[in-house]
C-alpha cells in the first residue's frame, strides 16, 4: 500500500490511508520504546561483582547511553520520515528496521540511565567520554580519528542538520529515496566509532553488548544502503 504525497492529487482515500499509516508507525514505535525500556530495567546492574553498581557522570557507559540516545533519536525520525513518504517496497522496508531496533534500543539506554540516577541527555558537549574516563582517549586527534579531544564536541559525525532533514521532510519518489539513504549511511558511519568505542571500553558488560550489537546491525545496514544508492545511479555523502 502507497501513499500519494501529491497535493494536486489527493483524496479523502489517500489522506485516509496516510493518517492510519502515521497511526501504526506511532504505535509500533512506542511498542519497541517500551520493551527496550522494560529490558533496560530488567538487566541487572552490576553483572559481575568488579562492575560498578551505578557509573560516574563521566563515565564510558554513561556518556555513550546519553550520546547514543541523541544519535539514535534522530536516526528515528528520519526513518519514520521515510517509512510514511517512500513508495518504495524496500526503502520502506529498511526504515521499518532501523526504526523498530533502534527504537528498542533506545528504550534500553535510557532505562539504564533511569536505573543510575544519570540525565537522559548530556549536559555539555558530545564525545567527551571517548577521552576520558579510563584512559583511553588519544589525545589531540581523539578516539574516533576526527580530531575532537577531550573538550568535546558540539555535534555528532554523521547528524543530518535542520535543512537536511526540512529537504528529506518535501522530498518525494526517487527524491526522497535517495535523499534518505545518503542521510541514513552518512549516519550510520558519523555514528560507528562511538559504537565501537563503547563496545571495547564501557565497564559494563550489558553497555558492551548492545554497543556492539549496534557495530554488528549497522555495518550490515550501511553495505545494504551502499548497494541500494548505487542501485540508483547515486552516491554516498561525505562525513560530516
Amino acid at each position: 500500500m502507497t501513499v500519494n504525497t501529491s497535493p494536486d492529487s489527493a483524496s479523502p482515500a489517500s489522506d485516509d490511508r496516510g493518517r492510519n499509516r502515521s497511526a501504526w508507525i506511532a504505535l509500533v514505535a512506542v511498542a519497541a520504546l517500551a520493551v527496550g525500556f522494560l529490558l533496560g530495567f530488567l538487566a541487572r546492574m552490576p553483572l559481575e561483582d568488579t562492575q560498578p553498581a551505578t557509573p560516574a557522570a563521566g563515565s564510558v557507559d554513561v556518556g555513550f547511553a546519553q550520546d547514543m540516545s541523541v544519535h539514535h533519536d534522530q536516526a528515528i525520525e528520519m526513518a519514520a520520515i521515510a517509512l510514511t513518504g517512500s513508495d518504495d517496497v524496500r526503502v520502506r522496508n529498511l526504515a521499518y528496521d532501523i526504526l523498530t531496533t533502534q527504537q528498542n534500543q533506545l528504550g534500553q539506554m535510557q532505562g539504564w540511565l533511569t536505573l543510575w540516577g544519570r540525565p537522559p541527555l548530556p549536559a555539555g558537549d558530545y564525545m567527551q567520554w571517548m577521552a576520558e574516563d579510563t584512559g583511553h582517549g588519544h589525545g589531540s586527534t581523539g578516539a574516533d580519528g576526527s580530531g575532537h579531544d577531550a573538550a568535546g564536541m558540539q555535534r555528532m559525525p554523521g547528524m543530518a542538520s535542520s535543512d537536511d532533514l526540512a529537504n528529506l521532510r518535501a522530498a518525494t519518489g526517487t527524491d526522497l529515496d535517495v535523499l534518505f539513504l545518503q542521510l541514513m549511511l552518512r549516519h550510520h558511519e558519523g555514528g560507528l566509532p562511538m559504537m565501537e568505542y563503547g563496545a571495547q571500553h564501557a565497564s559494563i558488560a550489558a553497555v558492551r553488548n548492545l554497543a556492539q550489537t549496534m557495530v554488528d546491525t549497522q555495518v550490515g545496514e550501511s553495505q545494504l544502503m551502499t548497494s541500494m544508492l548505487a542501485d540508483r545511479g547515486a552516491v554516498p555523502l561525505p562525513l560530516n
